[in-house]
């Protein structure tokens, strides 16, 4: 592995990630597990690993974002999620445009002009049915793997509509539906329906600029993505490591600010 020249860590509601970039921005690096409750030690275990496969850290800076930044007490930064996500996202792209970013337990929209700053953003993250974590309480209650829900969607053909916009209510629904016979693909095409909406909703707050970029777990939900083209008429360009682009931002701006 080349010599690292910055890290960037982000501790989101679900998973946390680390990652390594050499002297040109690239990342070389990473490392993602869930979130654990004990941030502290999780962080300390990623900083070891880093060390066994990289070497001393010494001199190397740290810079820390998501929700859990502030318990990064080795960071030599905390940054928000939204400059950390906007910034990866145009170091691999090298454009403007409108990045949705969906975690576990908040959602972004983030407006970035063509030299890659933020031109404005809004967050959800008072509600979680806009977020990763109402589709994760849906494969809990359904029994339905996480990672098949978005085919499973798009197998099909018919779509109920969930007309409950609160994850607690719109499961009571779900669970009506099922006992009143209700094949559960329909259903399932339904609720990334409903989260979608949602989102959308944010995008026309912040206004849509081309490209549609998507970050964040559930940029790996293929129903998702689908429908995102469809409720904007427009094609959904994806990350080559879409849960990382914050933790490679975090790195990105750790080195820039060694270098002033």
């Amino acid at each position: 592995m080349p010599p690292l020249r910055a890290l960037g860590i982000d501790i989101g509601s679900t998973t946390a990630k680390i990652v390594g970039v050499d002297e040109i921005g690239q990342m070389t690096w990473h490392l993602l597990e869930q979130a654990e409750p004990r941030v502290e030690a999780q962080v300390e275990r990623f900083l070891e690993r880093a060390r066994q496969e990289a070497g001393p850290l010494d001199g190397i800076p740290l810079v820390a974002t998501g929700y859990g930044r502030r318990l990064v007490r080795q960071a030599t930064r905390q940054v928000t999620e939204i400059s950390c996500h906007a910034r990866g996202i145009y170091h691999e792209f090298g454009h403007g445009g409108t990045l949705v970013d969906i975690g576990g337990q908040d959602s972004k929209v983030i407006g970035i002009n063509p030299v890659g700053k933020v031109l404005d953003f809004v967050m959800n993250d008072k509600c979680s049915a806009g977020t990763g974590r109402f589709l994760e309480n849906t494969a809990n209650r359904l029994q339905v793997p996480l990672e098949r829900l978005g085919t499973e969607a798009l197998s099909a053909v018919e779509e109920f509509s969930i007309s409950s916009t609160c994850t607690v209510f719109a499961e009571s629904e779900v669970i009506s539906l099922i006992a009143n016979g209700v094949p559960l693909a329909p259903i399932l095409r339904g609720l990334h329906r409903a989260l979608v909406k949602r989102i959308v909703a944010m995008v026309r707050i912040v206004g849509l600029v081309q490209p549609l970029m998507l970050s964040g777990g559930v940029a790996q939900n293929p129903a998702i993505r689908r429908m995102l083209e469809e409720e904007t008429s427009e094609k959904v360009i994806l990350p080559r490591q879409p849960q990382l682009v914050g933790a490679h931002g975090a790195a990105l701006i750790a080195m820039e600010n060694s270098d002033l």
